[in-house]
């Protein structure tokens, strides 16, 4: 620092107080003075010299402030000029000429008086060189932070570049930078004029960084609002011209149609991303543009999509076992499980639904049932059929690249319900086939893999969806057409035929009172009894289900509404004798049992997709070389049995009392009647054997016995399925007994109570078994003209009783 002599000079001004201002010297200021006492201290200054100390206060907010409450240093100042203004205020305009400070107060009353002393720095053995140094620094940094301010007017700038004084040049600065009060007033405090120049400049310094961040700032935010502002211009300029081609709102209106839409919408953010994006080439897409249209179908579908639009699961057991109780006859195993679901549902809420695949033959109530699940859960309900689906694109969707895209049935399907938790049933799921499109099986994997689905992407939408909270249901005739890894991913509940009893049951509750409502008739209109229904199902219908059963009924409601027309009658009785005028004809019959028991006649049980039925297999023995013929339209299953079976005879021939070279004597014909139908399966071995047995033999099958079972060359006898189906076709045949595999037992539950009660069930393992049951105990007659001998009818049956795990044959299973 320059060296420098002090001067100190003292004299007694009046003071006045400044409220959040600070007069330099060299420079001039007006304010407005209110206060009394400053007033008087004016008004003394005028007397005198002109002279007033003005120093600042160091809160303004003081109206009355004390010696402790104003700073030490301030200005020496000459009063100008006095204004007079309304109220008793006055404008003052100063000059301020020196610094000085407070070294006492000699008055505070009526206003205040001090003595003050100014120190007055001559500058002696003064570097020039650093001084000009100096001052270039400070004067090019104050330009530099009036252009960043923009509140210093640019003759201040040109003013402080002439001036050669450093006094001058310092205060001229300190009192235009817009400062602190207490940054301010800390350069007055400075009475060495280097040192306070040296001030400034590390405040000027310090205030062009932040006015350059500030300025940034300002810059930024200016150039956000002016795209902004731009935008609004282009937007109201195109409405105007829109406006003018008669397009009221155009583009613009329907993209902020879509933005309040939007703001509306609870998106997740990934969607909400991209609806933006979407809304963006919207707004830059040409008027009447094919791609604006795709644009627009796209934006459609996100919109209408329920992204977070849930529906209340109503999880009460009692009320959901009444819906599907009453919607449903029978169907207990879909039942169970679903009230099985529910209640675990009830327990965790975050259980996901199971996929279900209901499989069994059409009409049964498959797609049906589904309908009522949606209802007992609360939820909203789709169906959607695969039948003859082939191409993967309707399960995914079309990639928007082709002409025409659109979602995949998933998404479709979710649209259609509303909600994001609905119960989707994919209806005919065994009837999907694939081609060089793709296989839409492969695309289900996704979807019914409770693993991978909550993120499911469209190739339409390519935005990911959560399917984890929907129900899926699918049905399906038959499992075999169904590919491994998505039969892997379903829980299989299996659905039979309906019995006779429960088709009764639907048509008196379910389908009669439908058709009587759907014909327009009243419930006392039609007078028809179970016999009657029985007979319908017996003699006009012949199916798995209750199809044509309301078929069937339909027309006889057609009818009753013509007679009850013409005759004018109330109401007409329908009977089993007046059901040929009304259907025509019986289309069908069922094998009934055999009137009296036969030589080579034996009555096996068969399994079709329509229910069980009943199949007489007839042997033959003639004179010839030992051929084995086989008519009926047999299958090779079928064929391999007979084959089998005659191995078996073969090799027990002595034991059953037959001719040991029989085979080689006579021809074996066995023919299985109604020749059009084709025949095959494993389970008539045991038959054939018996129907061959007693041909070779001459002791005839007991009439009221029916058996199912398939042998071996042992002569074990192994399970076969369909047994409910096919004890149910016995009983309905009259017959009332029947032969099934030991292992079957654990079938016999599927079995209805009231049939098992009427039927005596006898489970076999051995083929001896079966003959001992089977086969009357009477004195054969002779084997193609030879003689049997009394040992030999022992032999073929044993004299009380065929053990099969210690129990006696002929005690009824349900009595053991």
């Amino acid at each position: 620092m320059s060296e420098a002599k002090k001067i100190i000079k003292k004299q007694i001004l009046p003071l006045l107080p400044l409220r959040g201002l600070t007069v330099f010297p060299n420079n001039r200021m007006h304010f407005d003075v209110g206060r009394i006492k400053s007033i008087k201290a004016l008004e003394e200054a005028m007397i005198n010299n002109q002279l007033i100390f003005l120093v600042t206060q160091k809160d303004a907010k003081n109206d009355s402030p004390s010696e402790d409450d104003i700073y030490r240093v301030g200005t020496i100042s000459k009063v100008t000029q006095l204004l007079k203004l309304p109220g008793d205020a006055i404008r003052v305009l100063v000059e301020g000429l020196r610094r000085a400070e407070i070294s006492e107060f000699t008055q505070t009353e009526p206003f205040f008086m001090a003595e003050v002393t100014e120190k007055i720095y001559v500058l002696e053995n003064v570097d020039k060189t650093e001084q000009e140094a100096l001052i270039r620094n400070v004067v090019s940094n104050f330009e530099e932070y009036a252009k960043l301010s923009n509140k210093v007017a640019p003759e201040v700038v040109f003013a402080v570049m002439s001036m050669d004084d450093i006094e001058q040049i310092s205060d001229t600065i300190a009192f235009n930078m817009v400062l602190k009060v207490e940054q301010k007033q800390e350069i007055l405090n400075e009475f060495h004029p280097v040192a306070r120049l040296e001030k400034i400049l590390e405040l000027l310094v310090k205030e062009i960084e932040i006015l350059e961040v500030e300025k940034r700032i300002s810059a930024k935010v200016r150039k956000q609002i002016d795209k902004t502002q731009k935008e609004y211009y282009l937007r109201e300029q195109l409405k105007a011209i829109q406006s003018e081609l008669g397009d009221k709102d155009g583009v613009m209106g329907e993209i902020e149609e879509y933005r309040e839409k939007l703001n509306n919408a609870d998106f997740p953010e990934e969607v909400e991303k991209k609806v933006l994006s979407e809304l963006d080439r919207l707004m830059k897409m040409p008027p009447g543009s094919a791609e604006g249209s795709v644009i627009r179908t796209y934006l459609d579908w996100i919109f209408d999509l329920p992204w977070n639009k849930t529906t209340e699961e109503v999880i009460d057991l009692k009320k959901a076992e009444e819906i599907l109780n009453a919607d449903h006859y029978g169907l207990e195993k879909v039942k169970e499980r679903i009230l099985e679901y529910l209640a675990v549902r009830k327990f965790k809420n975050s259980l996901k639904g199971p996929i279900l695949c209901l499989v069994g033959p059409p009409g049964v109530g498959k797609t049906s049932i589904a309908k009522s699940i949606a209802k007992a859960l609360n939820r909203n309900y789709v169906r959607m059929s695969l039948g003859g689906v082939r191409d993967e694109a309707e399960i995914r969707g079309h990639r928007r690249t082709y002409v025409g895209a659109m979602p995949g049935r998933i998404i479709s399907a979710l649209k259609q319900a509303g909600s994001k938790n609905p119960l989707i049933l994919l209806d005919e799921i065994d009837k999907m086939s694939s081609d060089f499109r793709g296989d839409p099986a492969s695309a289900l994997l996704e979807v019914l893999d409770g693993e991978q689905n909550f993120a499911f992407r469209d190739h339409y939408l390519e935005l990911p969806f959560d399917l984890s909270q929907v129900l899926f249901l699918t049905t399906a005739n038959t499992l075999d057409t169904i590919p491994r890894p998505l039969l892997d991913r379903m829980e299989v509940i299996s659905i039979s035929s309906y019995t006779e009893e429960e088709k009764v049951n639907i048509a008196m509750k379910y389908l009669l009172p439908k058709q009587i409502q759907a014909h327009g008739l009243k419930n006392s209109s039609i007078k028809m009894d179970e016999q009657t229904v029985r007979d319908i199902i017996n003699y006009y219908t012949r199916e798995a289900g209750v199809r044509n059963l309301e078929r069937e009924i339909a027309t006889i409601c057609r009818k009753a509404v013509r007679h009850l027309l013409t005759t004018g009658k109330k109401s007409m009785k329908v009977t089993p004798g007046t059901l040929e005028k009304l259907l025509g004809p019986k289309k069908y019959r069922y094998e009934k049992a055999n009137e009296k028991n036969e030589v080579g006649v034996a009555t096996g049980l068969a399994w079709t997709p329509v229910g069980g039925d009943t199949l007489s297999i007839e042997v033959t023995i003639m004179n010839g070389s030992g051929k084995l013929e086989l008519t009926g339209q047999l299958g090779d299953v079928m064929k391999e049995s007979a084959k089998a079976a005659m191995s078996y005879i073969r090799s027990r021939a002595e034991e059953l009392g037959i001719d040991k070279d029989f085979y080689k004597k006579y021809d074996i014909h066995i023919h299985v009647p109604e020749g059009a139908v084709p025949k095959d399966g494993p389970s008539a071995g045991i038959t054939l054997a018996t129907a061959m047995v007693s041909a070779l033999s001459g002791l005839p099958v007991k009439k009221n016995v029916a058996m199912t079972g398939e042998i071996t060359l042992r002569g074990r006898v192994l399970p076969i399925g369909g047994l409910k189906e096919k004890v149910l076709a016995a009983n309905r045949a009259g017959i009332d007994t029947v032969i099934i595999p030991v292992d079957n037992m654990k079938d016999v539950e599927d079995i209805p109570k009231s049939v098992r009660n009427k039927m005596k069930i006898k489970p076999v393992d051995n083929m001896n078994a079966v003959l001992a049951i089977a086969l009357e105990r009477q004195k054969p007659r002779p084997f193609m003209g030879e003689k049997l001998k009394e040992e030999d009818i022992s032999a073929i049956i044993p004299e009380k009783q065929a053990v099969i795990g210690g129990t006696e044959h002929d005690k009824p299973l349900l009595e053991q």
